[in-house]
């Protein structure tokens, strides 16, 4: 029975130990992409005769353009619109840190109160009165099979008489 908790204990901390490595490389994806945004684009523009990221030959997107659906990326075209606010890198990984804080103090009490005495008291009542029922019912099918074998044999016996 304690080798069966271990087992459990050490399941369901090898399952935190995944959760958390799953939030991790979220948090840092998220952190990367943040520094992407925040870097500027120095690599694609170095000077006045470096040629534009967007190929001269083709035409820059316009809203009144029929070609504009195909369009996946609009790099190099400055947006019309007002740029999207965005948030400090500094403030963005607090919030994420601290959303994955809340999600694994919640794993944790859920843990800790799935492994509590009573819960666990509870499941081993459980599950042995499951298997009492299992029992009698096992019990109770091989009385009935044997009925039946004994009456087909019965039938047998006075087929082979009554010939």
């Amino acid at each position: 029975m304690t080798v069966a908790i271990l087992l459990l204990a050490c399941l369901v901390l090898a399952a935190a130990v995944g959760v958390l490595a799953v939030a991790l490389r979220e948090l840092r994806d998220r952190v990367r992409v943040l520094e992407v945004a925040r870097v500027p684009d120095v690599g694609l523009v170095t000077g006045a005769s470096a040629p534009s990221p967007v190929s001269e030959s083709a035409p820059a997107p316009s809203s009144t353009s029929a070609d504009e659906e195909f369009v996946i990326t609009r790099l190099g075209v400055e947006p019309e619109s007002e740029p999207v606010p965005t948030v400090e890198p500094r403030l963005f990984a607090d919030l994420v840190l601290r959303e994955s804080v809340v999600k694994a103090a919640a794993l944790a009490y859920g843990v800790r109160r799935g492994l509590s005495p009573a819960n666990r008291n509870r499941i081993w009542f459980e599950m042995r009165r499951e298997v009492k029922r299992a029992r009698k019912e096992r019990k109770a099918e091989e009385r009935e099979a044997v009925r039946e074998w004994r009456a087909r044999q019965r039938a047998a016996v006075q087929e082979e008489s009554a010939a």
